[in-house]
């Protein structure tokens, strides 16, 4: 029998039930297709985005409640500034009202909420509220959840490097520079790297997403548009996670 094991709650809805080594501790998520998938429902690609936002809210919820521990969400490229500015200033609002909306619940479950990549980039109503949000559910201790905004792989690995830099000219890098020094550079200094990748929108690309942190993930990628992705979806990544043997280059 198969170490996977399918049990059905009251309502008929699959729930997956798996060994605590087998769940992935950090589930790194490229959420795509809110374009297409206002597109093809002939409404504006704000639609897309809003439908959008209200997966991430199921997907947080139901990673706390698979035992998910730190969930990385790509949310906003530094390519996406070279979208149409009133498809920005949407996002921008978007993201300033999902924060006044949704810190209450964050605190409430638990959720410790960390915004992640070149935060200046963005208008400062939202780093206000980004900086306020982040120290209000500091304390949360059920699962991490760190929304990359104005991010970057390449940008996040240059900023690291400079810092590493300015620390070796001002004394406090007395050390070579080793892989766990660089990690501790990069924005997710102190997490672990991400067990699993998903991505939406049956895309095959990384683009430009944690580079560094993504060496040894595994990846699913799946058909499902984003805002059509929910718990059922999740729990079929990581079912497929959870018949993966992951070797880190060793034999097995």
């Amino acid at each position: 029998m198969s170490f996977l094991k399918f049990l059905f709650n009251r309502g008929g809805q699959k729930v997956l039930s798996l060994p605590k080594d087998k769940i992935p501790r950090h589930i790194a998520i490229i959420m795509d297709g809110n374009g297409r998938w206002a597109k093809k429902r002939g409404l504006p690609r704000a639609a897309g985005h809003k439908v959008g936002a209200d997966s991430l809210r199921a997907i947080l919820k139901a990673s706390a409640e698979l035992g998910v521990r730190y969930l990385t969400v790509y949310a906003f490229s530094t390519e996406n500034w070279r979208r149409p500015q009133e498809e920005v200033n949407f996002l921008m609002g978007l993201l300033a009202d999902s924060i006044d909306r949704e810190v209450p619940e964050l605190i409430k479950n638990g959720v410790r909420l960390r915004f992640l990549g070149r935060l200046t980039d963005l208008p400062q109503t939202n780093q206000d509220k980004m900086k306020n949000a982040m120290e209000a559910t500091a304390l949360g201790s059920r699962i991490n959840l760190n929304v990359m905004l104005s991010y970057g792989g390449r940008a996040e690995i240059l900023d690291g490097v400079n810092k590493l830099i300015a620390d070796a000219k001002s004394g406090k890098l007395i050390k070579p520079v080793d892989e766990e020094l660089f990690s501790n550079s990069l924005y997710t200094s102190g997490m672990p790297d991400p067990d699993l990748l998903i991505r939406t929108a049956q895309e095959f690309r990384i683009s430009n997403f944690m580079l560094w942190q993504i060496s040894y993930s595994e990846f699913y990628v799946t058909p499902v548009l984003w805002p059509d992705f929910r718990k059922p979806q999740l729990i079929e990544a990581i079912e497929e996670y959870g018949r993966r043997i992951r070797r880190f280059g060793a034999v097995k």
